[in-house]
């Protein structure tokens, strides 16, 4: 019986001593966060690029409003919806864009303010945008909006702002538009 405590104890140090596959054991341990890190990293970095191709498109569209290009070429708010759709590049589906054009009668009554979105059952926004391009001298409040898809679930860090886990971006621009011909 001591003969193999011995034995057993013998082995233990043995054991607790030896090194091999250390790099190996220390490697598995730290691989399954830094990758989770990496996975978040490159989530929020996708989130603000897209959020940043979201304000140069609203920019621009805000532009063809502001000139009076819009309201000459009359057109719809889904030829409106397109050419918004023509500034952004891959992670966007033009589907997906939602634009809301309203006229208010001053800066101060301008409503800026995120809107609650609501969804049928099938899980499509049902929200009823206006599409208001105004004449010269008309104040615009133009808010471009895309939920972007957030694939990370609870590692999210709270970039999924939408009841679906989606990720709510909305530009907002507010001018008044300038003289043009045929206003």
């Amino acid at each position: 019986m001591r003969k193999v405590a011995r034995s057993f104890q013998r082995r233990l140090v043995s054991f607790a001593a030896n090194r091999r596959g250390a790099a190996a054991v220390e490697f598995v341990l730290i691989s399954g966060p830094f990758f989770a890190i990496l996975i978040v990293i490159f989530q929020i970095g996708l989130v603000y690029i897209a959020e940043n191709e979201l304000e140069t498109a609203t920019e621009m569209a805000a532009r063809q409003l502001l000139t009076g290009q819009v309201q000459s070429a009359g057109l719809t708010a889904s030829q409106f919806v397109s050419s918004v759709c023509q500034h952004l590049t891959v992670p966007f589906q033009c589907s997906g864009v939602m634009v809301d054009l309203e006229d208010v009668s001053s800066f101060a009554s301008a409503n800026v303010s995120a809107p609650t979105l609501t969804y049928n059952a099938q899980g499509q926004v049902t929200n009823n945008w206006q599409f208001q391009t105004g004449g010269a001298g008309s104040i615009l409040v133009l808010r471009v909006m895309y939920q972007f898809p957030i694939y990370l679930g609870a590692m999210a860090l709270n970039l999924a702002n939408l009841p679906n886990g989606d990720h709510l971006m909305m530009t907002t621009s507010v001018f008044q538009v300038e003289p043009y011909q045929g206003s």
